[in-house]
């Protein structure tokens, strides 16, 4: 019996004996998808993408959780975002992952508040200044 097969016999509470102590309330197992049942992706999308040219337009779908096969290489999905729906152009580097990776749930706004919007407004005004002095020696140099 080698080590592997002994760390599967072991209990919950066994095995965190034999850890470590700093990395016993640390141990969590997750368990990626099985080979034997293959990547997942919807059916119902598969059916889509096959019935269709990749110039016919964006395929709408909520499945955001389907992996991305070599298949759907320059296709563009609409993928649901909770509210609208957004444009996922499929490329060789997006293989294996999800569509929900490239459609974000959530939009950031920014960060900072008072402090940050004065900076703002002086960059602002600090450019529209250096546009105007730029504008008035073109100006100078016609006549």
């Amino acid at each position: 019996m080698n080590e592997a097969d002994e760390m599967k016999c072991l209990t919950s509470s066994n095995l965190s004996r034999t850890m470590p102590p700093r990395r016993q309330g640390v141990f969590v197992c997750t368990m990626a998808r099985s080979l034997k049942k293959g990547p997942y992706v919807d059916q119902k999308l598969m059916k889509k993408v096959s019935a269709r040219k990749p110039t016919a337009g964006g395929i709408k779908t909520w499945a955001r959780s389907s992996q991305i096969p070599p298949e759907f290489v320059g296709y563009t999905f609409l993928v649901h975002t909770g509210k609208n729906f957004d444009e996922v152009f499929v490329t060789e580097d997006m293989v294996g992952h999800r569509l929900g990776e490239f459609a974000p749930t959530t939009k950031f706004v920014r960060h900072g508040g008072k402090m940050q919007k004065e900076i703002e407004q002086k960059a602002k005004a600090a450019e529209i200044a250096t546009a105007q002095a730029a504008k008035s020696t073109s100006d100078a140099k016609k006549k």
